[in-house]
């Protein structure tokens, strides 16, 4: 074999070489640009907001605060949802539901004339405050097996709004509970820091 059969031997050699080496160099370049940083998916986490902390209950108003801030015409108003059922004027007939003037304070079931449910019947005890506050928000709720359908007034100031106005339609109508209760709701104040006296420095004798 003469030199020129080696110089070609030689050359293909090496253009084989530089054709691997460079689809090798060439793989490795495309790879490094789309290889993300991190392997797997990343997935954007949004966290919901929250009005709260899980499970912190709201402040429940007392009835007596509510009651002292509340508006009879606004009741009146209120009332006429349960006009289909009741009167409020006394004297006043007894519809599908009995007549209300005088509820409140009025024993449970005691209008003649009406055929009450067994379960308001035998609930006993008067009409007070908090015992129509109950009722008008959850009618059977408050006594289980009432023939009374109305789903009640779940909004709170519209509720104490009515109940002052049928506390009005009563020929003597009861004291508000605990009058000064909206003042020993609200937060004590802290005691101001007592103002510390000016000394005069000592001298120095």
């Amino acid at each position: 074999m003469d030199a020129f059969e080696l110089n070609k031997i030689a050359g293909a050699v090496l253009f084989a070489l530089l054709i691997l080496f460079g689809a090798k160099t060439a793989t490795n370049l495309i790879f490094k640009v789309h290889k993300p940083e991190k392997p797997g998916y990343e997935v954007e986490i949004v966290e919901a907001e929250s009005g709260g902390k899980a499970g912190e209950a709201k402040e429940e108003v007392p009835l007596a605060v509510l009651l002292a801030e509340a508006d009879a015409g606004k009741g009146e108003r209120v009332a006429k949802k349960c006009a289909a059922c009741h009167t409020f004027d006394k004297g006043g007939a007894n519809k599908i539901g009995p007549n209300l003037y005088g509820v409140m304070g009025r024993d449970l079931g005691t209008i003649d004339g009406f055929a009450y449910s067994g379960a308001l019947k035998g609930k006993g005890g008067s009409w007070g405050y908090d015992e129509l506050n109950e009722f008008i928000t959850n009618p059977k709720g408050f006594i289980k097996g009432t023939k009374m359908a109305f789903a009640g007034v779940k909004n709170t100031k519209q509720r104490a709004d009515l109940i002052l106005y049928m506390r009005g339609q009563n020929d003597s109508p009861p004291p508000l509970p605990e009058a000064k209760a909206k003042e020993a709701a609200a937060p004590e104040k802290a005691p101001e820091p007592a103002a510390k006296e000016a000394t005069a420095p000592e001298k120095k004798h």
